[in-house]
């Protein structure tokens, strides 16, 4: 498969398992798993491209950014986060990191000083282990800054964070008081 066709098709995969799944005909259980032979059908409907199964295994395997997962028999398929629709992808609580990451752009900076981070239209607010990665999302929109994150003091003070399967460190909200460069 070519590289062109598997980031288009991850592009629609994160599309419908993150955030409108209806608009390839799917249904996300309460855990956000999709069957997979529907979202074959769906890719083949809305994106006029037939995809194998072993295809959309090593769209899987070779996303950059790990966002989808597969159930132990292959026969259910989710994003591992990034969620706008109502699922729970079973996250557990975990200690962060005494510090994460959060790339932006400057437009945002000002608001997100007095504000914090909301998680707007998704679930959680998205954090990053590493200046890299908060870097390559900031990057996505413009030219990145990244923000500082006291992840430590922030659990200290009741907030709970979550692991994603693809190590995307998550939370409700980062009030600015625990935001520095």
């Amino acid at each position: 498969m070519i590289e062109k066709d598997k980031i288009k098709i991850s592009k629609f995969m994160s599309l419908v398992l993150r955030h409108d799944p209806q608009s390839a005909n799917l249904t996300l259980d309460e855990n956000g798993w999709a069957d997979v032979g529907k979202l074959l059908a769906g890719i083949k409907q809305k994106r006029y491209i037939s995809v194998t199964f072993d295809e959309l295994k090593e769209v899987v395997a070779t996303n950059d950014k790990q966002r989808f997962a597969f159930n132990d028999d292959f026969t259910k398929i989710r994003a591992n986060q990034g969620h706008s629709v109502a699922v729970d992808v079973e996250l557990k609580e975990a200690q962060p990191l005494s510090v994460l990451y959060h790339g932006t752009v400057s437009k945002f900076v000002g608001a997100i000083r007095k504000e914090g981070l909301k998680a707007q239209s998704r679930l959680y607010v998205h954090l990053s282990a590493d200046r890299e990665t908060a870097i390559k999302v900031g990057s996505r929109r413009g030219t990145p800054v990244v923000l500082v994150i006291n992840a430590i003091k922030m659990h200290q003070d009741g907030y709970i964070f979550y692991l994603s399967e693809n190590g995307v460190w998550l939370t409700d909200s980062v009030p600015a008081e625990y935001i520095y460069d």
